[in-house]
C-alpha cells in the first residue's frame, strides 16, 4: 500500500511544486499518474523514496511513515527511473546479482537471475554484456528485473515505458499486470496515455502540482482518454 496524505512540495524560491495532494493505492492496484512536464509527477515521486522531504504533509508505504523511518519504508518498494543507474563495467548478471544481495535477497542464483531477465525480454547474448554498452531500451528492461527480484510489495515506476520499442512496450505492461495479479501495488508516472490505460484500475491527472482528476476505469469506460486528458489540461491552465 502506497499513500499520500495532503502532501505538499514548496521550494524555497517560491515555486509550489505539489499542493495538497492526497491518494492511496491499494495491494494488487494500479494506478497510473499522467501529466506535463512540470506537473509534479516525479517530484511525487522522489517524496515517496524520501530523496526529497515534503513541506506538508505525509507519505506511507505499508503504513510505515517515509520521513520518520526512511529505512525501514525502502525495504517495501522497488523502483525503476526514467534513466535507469546501473553499474557500466558490470554485466548485466553482476548488476542484478549485485543489487539483489543489496536488498538482502542472498539466496539467487545465476538461474533466477536468468529467469528475471528472459521474463522482461532482455536477450540472452545481453547477460554478460558490461551495461555501458547497452542501449536504453535495454537498460530500462535490466531495471526492472532488478525491481522484481527484489519482490518488494509496492512498486515505483517514473516513466518506464521510455526507450521500449512498442513489442518491448507491450511485454512491459503484460508483466506489470502479472504483478498486480501478485498483490502488488503499482505506481507509475507516464506520458503513454495509449499504453497505460490498458492495464490502469485507476487514472489521476496532474497540473501545477496539482492532482486535477482521479478516476476508476471503470468510471473512464468507453470515454476517450487522451481527449479527456487535453480537456483537463485546458480546463486548470489558467
Amino acid at each position: 500500500m502506497l499513500e499520500a496524505i495532503n502532501l505538499t512540495k514548496k521550494y524555497e524560491d517560491g515555486l509550489l511544486a505539489i499542493d495538497r495532494i492526497s491518494f492511496k493505492i491499494e495491494a494488487g492496484e494500479i494506478f497510473c499518474m499522467f501529466g506535463a512536464n512540470g506537473s509534479g509527477k516525479t517530484t511525487t515521486i522522489n517524496l515517496f523514496l524520501n530523496f526529497i522531504q515534503p513541506t506538508e504533509g505525509s507519505v506511507l508505504i505499508e503504513g510505515i511513515d517515509v520521513i520518520k523511518e526512511p529505512l525501514k519504508s525502502k525495504d517495501y518498494v522497488s523502483f525503476v527511473s526514467e534513466n535507469v543507474m546501473l553499474y557500466g563495467n558490470f554485466s548485466a548478471f553482476q548488476n542484478i546479482n549485485y543489487f539483489a544481495k543489496l536488498a538482502g535477497k542472498r539466496n539467487q542464483t545465476k538461474k533466477d537471475y536468468a529467469k528475471v531477465l528472459k521474463r522482461v525480454g532482455l536477450q540472452e547474448e545481453a547477460f554478460d554484456m558490461r551495461t555501458k554498452n547497452f542501449s536504453k531500451g535495454m537498460r530500462q528492461k535490466l531495471g526492472i528485473a532488478i525491481a522484481i527480484i527484489k519482490d518488494a510489495p509496492n512498486i515505483i515506476l517514473d516513466e518506464p515505458t521510455s526507450g521500449l520499442d512498442p513489442r518491448s512496450g507491450q511485454q512491459f505492461l503484460e508483466l506489470l499486470l502479472e504483478l498486480r495479479e501478485q498483490g502488488k501495488s503499482i505506481f507509475m508516472s507516464s506520458h503513454d496515455i495509449f499504453r497505460a490505460r490498458y492495464i490502469a484500475d485507476r487514472v489521476g491527472f496532474m497540473m501545477k502540482g496539482k492532482l486535477v482528476m482521479m478516476q476508476t476505469k471503470e468510471k473512464l469506460a468507453g470515454q476517450d482518454l487522451n481527449k479527456l486528458y487535453i480537456e483537463y489540461m485546458q480546463e486548470h491552465s489558467n
